[in-house]
């Protein structure tokens, strides 16, 4: 169940980072919205990680919370910040994929 407390706590962190670049795209009102999202995204985020980590090995539930964090920005600014989908970048998003899957592999089990 820690895993998966985990991997919503990364896609929180995803989250307080597209707010953060929609923040800066926005202006006035929307833009403040854009900051709760990312003060409420980041509170969540670390709530998660933090009660993941009560189970889990510390630096492994970091380093995957990392992990989906920073793939999972990575994608979005691909797909909705147009950043450049280069072969190089697509190839390291793949390597921290295979990353996290590993560490979680050799990770023990709850």
């Amino acid at each position: 169940m820690n895993w998966i407390i985990l991997i919503i706590g990364g896609l929180f962190e995803v989250g307080f980072t597209t707010c953060l670049g929609k923040a800066k795209t926005s202006s006035g009102t929307e833009m403040y919205l854009w900051y709760v999202g990312f003060i409420i995204s980041l509170f969540v985020s670390m709530a998660l990680l933090m009660k993941a980590s009560q189970s889990l090995p510390l630096g492994t539930a970091y380093a995957v919370w990392t992990g989906i964090g920073a793939v999972g920005t990575a994608l979005m600014g691909i797909f909705f910040f147009k950043e450049p989908a280069e072969f190089w970048r697509i190839f390291f998003i793949f390597t921290l994929i295979v990353s996290i899957i590993g560490l979680k592999a050799v990770s023990p089990h709850e």
